[in-house]
């Protein structure tokens, strides 16, 4: 019996199975290598990003080109209207969240149309497209394809499909030089890419597939774009199931124009000065343009006098941030050299540095603002200044002497000042002065340095503000600047009464030559020697307004004198941006008090006219006014008498004994005052003024100690005078410090220091009573 050979295993399962192990090999291979892939860089390291700069309320100011020339503006995925998403991956790949980078159904589909040598559409993911973006890749060749399916591969290995997503809406192509959703949004649309519109987002979806024939703005695109862009829409509204847009066939995508240029000074300064791909500045775009058109149209209407060119900027005082920087009247016009930052240029500021003077002498004591000065020739060593127009006007108002920029008495003023003046206060507030005080001299006051707009709009913020210097703000990236530790430049006081000075000069419109003022608005001008610089600063509210006109190569024009060119300005500036307003009521140190509206001082008895005015208790250098004087007039000879002696026709007149020093200044500056009449021959000049009986001080008591609390500010002591009959009014003093004024029948509450205080008491008569009282703490 024969045996049966072995049975052999038949052929085909032997194929299968080296099918099987070569395909687990072929995987195995293909799960090592996803494996190792390493892991790229997402975006190019060349090239670079374009840097925004935006104002207050998110819109563009200007875009700059990144570093290969072209716009492309960084923006995450959550920046990207959901919409536009939506779009683009139904466009362009609707399988994207599915497959691992290569979709093999639609390589399959295109490669068998290939075969039959259609046409069968592109079978490139989303993930391919950032691939060959990424790259840079050539993939109409089949070595370029496969390149790009491998690249594809390996950026789905190492990122999530949202970042691969980000990348493609940061790199897709959208016509010209415009790279990426952020930059076409800005440019293409005029707002940020999670603002767009439906209809735009439709149209923006399509133009990546072919940005060279689907560009925005350009006539002979738009037949192309519109039929793409419908299409879409037609699709997407069939697949969500929404209602047809009647409009959106005919939608055209049209750009707001050129890529944004404004505020060029300030982004520039920004660019220089912050970090940053984005940059949210403090500036407010509506503003900014108000200013711009004020300051063409003033500029039109006074270039037949040469002035063509001037700069601006305001401020929000509280917060120091810039709200409007206008550098030059035309940015891009040479002939004025438009492109220079004349807010950065540190020029003359002639009198627009005197409100600082005042300040400093308020808070010194030196003056309160109805106090009188002298505006009249004087000599300060080898110095010898003089007013604007040349001539004086004699003994003037302090706030009248402010408002109207005398140069003699502030010159005067700045010479009494202590503590360093106006040099310590201009170097604590940031301003940069190269020599010693020595150097400068009594010339600082007059403008005799150089400042920049935006030092001396700095100075005026804390006028309108705190009093503390603070820098400005540009940028909203910024991190807040601790307030500072130091005393404030000025004192809420003196402050208060500077801007209440400054308000006073609202009335001068039609004497400057311009009829719009405005009450509520402190202004000041400043006239740099030579002609060469015009000024002007407004405070109004919280709002501050520093202007310059001028040529930025240093020339002079006689036309340039402020008060006639810069106030006019202003002011049409502040009724262009209709800022509002505040109330400012007055500090706990300041209080208001009848006055002598010819001295400045309280008022007597025979002060005929009076008015209200502000001081400084316990600062201000205020006495009850010596001026006018009622005497005895023989009505026959007009002689004075010095007494009531029966004579008939003796008259009863009220008449100003003003020092002779001053009679001569009045003369000369051509506003004689009237004399009183001569005294009978042999008569006392000071006879006929008899003084009667002082005031006498019934509380405190004379030599008494009294004991406060450990709060000083807590603790009163009531001051009580008995007066001769015919008496007013008392006006009560600590050493040379006006505390007050009260009735005869009344108490004026003092808060006293502890120490030794000499307290004096004077009627409205002009007597005077004296009486010394310690204070001790307990």
């Amino acid at each position: 019996m024969t045996s049966k050979p072995p049975l052999k295993p038949k052929q085909p399962l032997r194929r299968k199975r080296r099918w099987l192990a070569a395909g687990g090999g072929l995987g195995l291979l293909l799960v090592l290598t996803w494996w190792c892939l390493p892991q790229p860089e997402l975006y190019p390291t060349a090239g670079g990003w374009s840097r925004l700069v935006l104002d207050r309320h998110g819109t563009l100011l200007h875009i700059a080109a990144a570093a290969d020339g072209r716009y492309r503006v960084w923006t995450p995925l959550s920046g990207v209207s959901p919409q536009w998403v939506q779009a683009t991956l139904h466009k362009e790949d609707r399988w994207f969240r599915w497959h691992p980078g290569v979709n093999p159904v639609a390589l399959a589909r295109a490669a068998w149309e290939a075969v039959r040598g259609r046409a069968g559409g592109g079978a490139s993911t989303l993930t391919m497209q950032v691939a060959r973006l990424r790259w840079q890749l050539e993939t109409r060749s089949v070595a370029g394809k496969l390149g790009q399916m491998c690249r594809a591969v390996q950026l789905e290995r190492h990122y999530s499909k949202n970042e691969i997503l980000e990348a493609y809406f940061n790199l897709a192509p959208y016509g010209g030089n415009v790279e990426g959703a952020g930059a076409a949004a800005w440019l293409w649309c005029g707002r940020n890419a999670a603002q767009v519109s439906h209809r735009e987002a439709i149209a923006l979806s399509v133009i990546p597939q072919s940005p060279a024939t689907r560009h925005p703005g350009h006539p002979r695109d738009a037949d192309h774009l519109a039929a793409a862009q419908g299409r879409l829409a037609g699709m997407l509204e069939k697949r969500a199931d929404l209602r047809p847009d009647p409009l959106g066939a005919g939608f055209t995508l049209t750009p707001p124009g050129p890529p944004p240029h404004a505020a060029p000074h300030l982004c520039r300064r920004l660019m220089q000065t912050t970090t940053g791909r984005e940059i949210t500045s403090t500036l407010d775009l509506g503003m900014q343009q108000e200013l711009e058109r004020g300051l063409t149209a003033h500029l039109q209407r006074t270039s037949e006098a040469g002035i063509v060119n001037a700069c601006a900027m305001l401020v929000h005082a509280p917060s120091r941030e810039v709200l409007a920087y206008v550098g030059s009247a035309d940015y891009a016009d040479r002939g004025i050299h438009g492109m220079v930052d004349g807010l950065r240029a540190r020029r003359s500021p002639g009198s627009a540095v005197k409100p600082f003077v005042y300040g400093l002498a308020l808070d010194q004591g030196l003056i309160h603002p109805r106090s009188l000065l002298i505006d009249g020739p004087m000599v300060f060593n080898d110095y010898n200044p003089e007013n604007f127009e040349g001539e004086f006007m004699g003994p003037i108002p302090a706030c009248d002497a402010l408002v109207r920029s005398r140069n003699l008495p502030a010159v005067a003023l700045a010479k009494r000042l202590g503590e360093g003046g106006l040099y310590r206060l201009l170097q604590r507030g940031g301003v940069t002065l190269t020599k010693p005080a020595e150097y400068y001299g009594l010339a600082l006051t007059l403008g005799g340095f150089g400042i920049s707009p935006v030092q001396l709009a700095a100075l005026y913020c804390g006028l309108a503000d705190d009093g503390h210097p603070r820098p400005l703000v540009f940028s909203k990236t910024n991190q807040p600047v601790p307030p500072p530790s130091s005393p404030p430049l000025l004192s809420a006081a003196a402050r208060f009464l500077t801007l209440e000075m400054l308000r006073g000069g609202s009335d001068l419109g039609a004497e400057y030559g311009f009829a719009r003022g405005d009450p509520a608005i402190a202004w000041k001008t400043g006239t740099s020697h030579g002609f060469r610089d015009a000024w002007a600063a407004g405070v109004r509210g919280d709002y501050v307004l520093v202007l310059w006109l001028g040529n930025f190569d240093g020339r002079g024009n006689n036309a340039l004198v402020a008060r006639r060119c810069a106030a006019p300005l202003l002011f049409d500036l502040f009724f262009r941006l209709r800022l509002a307003n505040r109330s400012t009521p007055p500090p706990a140190g300041v209080r208001r008090v009848d006055l002598c509206a010819i001295s400045g001082e309280l008022p007597g008895q025979w002060c005929q006219q009076r008015g209200g005015g502000w001081f400084i208790p316990g600062v201000s250098p205020i006495a009850p006014c010596q001026l006018h004087r009622s005497i005895l007039v023989d009505g026959r000879t007009g002689k004075r008498v010095a007494r009531d002696d029966g004579r008939p026709g003796l008259v009863r007149e009220v008449h100003e004994f003003w020092p002779p020093d001053m009679l001569e200044l009045f003369r000369k500056a051509g506003l004689p005052r009237r004399i009183p009449p001569a005294p009978e021959s042999g008569t006392d000049p000071l006879l006929g003024l008899d003084p009667g009986p002082a005031p006498v001080i019934i509380a405190p008591l004379h030599g008494r100690v009294y004991e406060i609390g450990k709060d000083p500010a807590a603790a009163e002591i009531q001051l009580q005078a008995r007066a001769t009959p015919g008496v007013r009014q008392l006006y009560w003093f600590c050493g040379e410090a006006f505390l007050g004024t009260c009735l005869p029948t009344a108490a004026l509450p003092w808060n006293p220091t502890p120490g030794d205080h000499l307290l004096r008491v004077i009627d409205d008569h002009g007597r005077t009573s004296e009486t010394t009282v310690r204070v001790r703490a307990e």
